[in-house]
């Protein structure tokens, strides 16, 4: 065939190549000429690149092209797929975790060849949790060291009688230390974990640090028990003493005192911003203790979908632009918000206790006697806890009556 005769010929092949491709050439809303079409429907450059960048992308187009049995070609025909579904299609169900998946065990979520979202989770733990938690604990450090600096160590002001009076009785601070003392070594193992691929391996190296996250890990899972326990004690006798009073809005407007000297806002057993501490922990030690239970079961407590249904019903996610939340999850899903949720409170909680911790100790003088030997001076109670003081000794009050304690 002559050059001229080959030309005819390509030229011929093509123009039939785009007569057939052209029903391909769907619009989208408003017009626009799909930009998948030319790619017969499967994902573009700009779609790979956006995936690359992190960007959501809407995958709709191919979420649901997983194959239909009903329109199979004969496996003996030319181009025949068994039971009806292609290599993609069979991969794209697995993914999307829509395969008809059969396997040798009835282990939890062994069906689930494909989990589509761990290099999400993953770069989340690796990424903001560890960067924004980190940072976030360095900024309560730094304003703790600053209001160390500026204020210096709350002092009882008018010195030390000598005299003490009973402030928490025997089961009351065994319930603290247990759930104090459980709580530290749960933060330490935790953050000995979280951080160790980044800053511990290259300081000890891995050989070293093999057993050390091996015993933190056990740890960690084993002293979570005493850490809930205490919780629940500390819950039983003390929220009795931290329902709110007129009292506490007193406490507040004067800062506590905290950052003048001669300021002294009456408090019964507790005031306002133990208040405030105390259900914190109660809040947040509820809601880690649930996650790590989550953790430690592994696939049978699920609760994030459960939790997003309840969400959406209120309104709140469309209200704050998150939209509805997803209330179909995958096991390997469920246990991922978990691994996120349990981390993000748990850099919240420590956040909070370091604070407790500094004003409980170093912070202000005669506080740690309270949860020390249980006796606190008579003195340090009349100036951070009149109220209280004049409840347990029947003492008079120092204030005339009418008056505002001070």
């Amino acid at each position: 065939m002559s050059v001229r005769g080959i030309r005819i010929l390509s030229a011929a092949i093509l123009a039939l190549g785009l007569a057939a491709t052209a029903p391909l050439a769907q619009t989208v809303e408003g017009g626009a000429e799909d930009p998948r079409a030319a790619t017969g429907g499967a994902q573009t450059l700009e779609d790979i690149l956006a995936r690359q960048r992190g960007e959501k992308i809407d995958d709709s187009f191919r979420r649901g092209e997983t194959g239909d049995p009903a329109s199979a070609a004969d496996p003996s025909e030319q181009l025949g797929t068994l039971g009806g579904v292609s290599d993609p299609e069979l991969w794209r169900a697995l993914r999307y975790g829509e395969a008809s998946v059969t396997v040798p065990t009835s282990a939890p979520a062994a069906g689930v060849v494909i989990q589509d979202g761990g290099m999400r989770w993953l770069k989340f733990r690796e990424g903001p949790l560890l960067i924004y938690g980190g940072y976030g604990l360095i900024a309560m450090i730094a304003v703790i060291l600053l209001f160390f600096l500026l204020r210096g160590r709350i002092r009882i002001e008018g010195g030390r009688t000598g005299q003490t009076v009973r402030r928490f009785g025997a089961l009351e601070r065994f319930g603290h230390w247990l759930m104090a003392g459980s709580f530290i070594v749960l933060a330490l193992t935790g953050l000995m974990i979280l951080f160790g691929r980044i800053a511990l391996i290259p300081l000890l190296g891995k050989e070293a640090y093999a057993p050390l996250a091996a015993a933190g890990k056990w740890a960690h899972n084993n002293f979570s028990w005493a850490f809930m326990a205490g919780l629940a004690l500390v819950i039983v006798v003390w929220i009795g003493h931290n329902l709110p009073n007129r009292h506490d809005l007193v406490w507040l407007a004067k800062g506590g005192g905290l950052f003048s000297k001669g300021v002294h806002p009456p408090a019964r057993k507790f005031n306002a911003g133990q208040k405030i501490v105390f259900w914190a922990v109660v809040v947040l030690g509820l809601s880690i203790s649930l996650s790590g239970l989550s953790l430690l079961f592994p696939f049978e407590l699920p609760m994030f979908a459960k939790t997003f249904e309840v969400l959406n019903a209120t309104g709140l996610p469309q209200l704050v632009g998150l939209g509805p939340l997803p209330e179909v999850l995958g096991p390997h899903q469920e246990m991922q918000l978990a691994q996120a949720w349990h981390g993000i409170v748990a850099f919240a909680f420590i956040a909070i206790i370091i604070a407790h911790i500094y004003l409980g100790s170093i912070g202000m003088e005669g506080a740690f006697d309270a949860v020390g030997s249980g006796e606190v001076d008579v003195q340090w109670a009349k100036e951070h806890h009149s109220l209280w003081y004049e409840e347990v000794t029947g003492a008079a009050p120092d204030h005339p009556p009418g008056a505002p304690a001070e």
